[in-house]
């Protein structure tokens, strides 16, 4: 029975896949989706690590109703082609963001990331103040991410993958490994089934991606390096900014929220979730979903 119900799992994916299409960034397929209609406000959405932009699935139909909704799986992640190379930077990852915008022609659009992605947003958001990005953007909203080297406690398994031993680690670790690590950063009572593990990990896996993760682990570095950009960015935003954080997160939790207020972030709109982890938009979707469309209207964006 439970393989039958991974089976299930697996043919939802399927149909994931089948919705999107590929682009090809200066020689690697990105895999994308968007869908909605034309005379709808345009929303793209940002993924973290390590997993995809499956991790927006179960939110989608809400912001469906009322945008175009756009997402990507960044280079080295879900669908999208995976090299085996030491040279994943955000800078890199925020170019394909805006080589995808560019080609779907997505001029006016708000930002909604997590995680990985929110790095890659402030980025993005660095190049808007500046007026040298790509589009207009109209708001932006970060769910838990490491929005501050100096807050964002990284799991052992990431300090492990971005030290020597990571190629090492990536041949050794499994599934287990990977489950026990995925799961502590959820909450107590919105832990993800078994079933939802096997997704995350059938797409961690899709063209040996798992043997990249010390690749890809190197925006930890990226984050220290270009620290001081991408928190002038949040201070010195041109456009409104929302926070929605899953409070008991241990790698980007309240703490987190805490530094961002002390640091004078623009914050137009600040909702914290008192019994959610790491990953909002998987465990509280709806709760999410709310939020965002409130601070929206409350920001007047949109």
């Amino acid at each position: 029975m439970a393989n039958a119900h991974a089976a299930q799992r697996f043919d939802r994916l399927d149909l994931w896949r089948a919705r999107g299409d590929l682009l090809n960034v200066n020689g690697n397929n990105i895999f994308f989706i968007d869908e909605g209609d034309d005379h709808q406000p345009v929303l793209p959405l940002i993924h973290g690590f390590p997993t995809s932009s499956w991790d927006w699935q179960a939110i989608w139909p809400q912001l469906r109703q009322q945008y175009r909704v756009v997402c990507m799986d960044m280079l080295g992640f879900g669908y999208s082609d995976k090299p085996n190379a030491r040279n994943y930077t955000i800078h890199g990852q925020a170019d394909i963001v805006e080589a995808v915008a560019r080609a779907r022609q997505l001029d006016t659009f708000h930002v909604l990331a997590h995680d990985y992605g929110d790095t890659v947003a402030q980025e993005l958001l660095a190049r808007q103040n500046q007026g040298s990005g790509y589009g207009q953007w109209l708001s932006v909203c970060f769910l838990n991410g490491g929005l501050f080297p100096e807050t964002h406690h990284a799991l052992l398994l990431q300090k492990l993958l971005l030290s020597p031993l990571g190629p090492l680690l990536n041949r050794f670790a499994g599934e287990k490994s990977f489950a026990r690590s995925f799961t502590s950063v959820f909450g107590k009572h919105t832990q993800p089934s078994a079933a939802e593990l096997q997704e995350f990990w059938y797409l961690i896996n899709l063209q040996d991606g798992k043997h990249i993760f010390h690749n890809l682990i190197t925006y930890m570095r990226d984050r220290l390096q270009h620290r001081e950009r991408w928190v002038e960015a949040l201070q010195h935003a041109s456009v409104p900014v929302g926070l929605i954080n899953g409070s008991v997160d241990p790698v980007s939790g309240s703490h987190m929220v805490k530094r961002f207020k002390a640091l004078h972030c623009r914050c137009d709109y600040l909702a914290e979730l008192p019994a959610i982890g790491h990953y909002p938009q998987v465990e509280a979707p709806e709760a999410v979903a709310t939020h965002y469309l409130k601070f929206v209207g409350e920001a007047g964006a949109g």
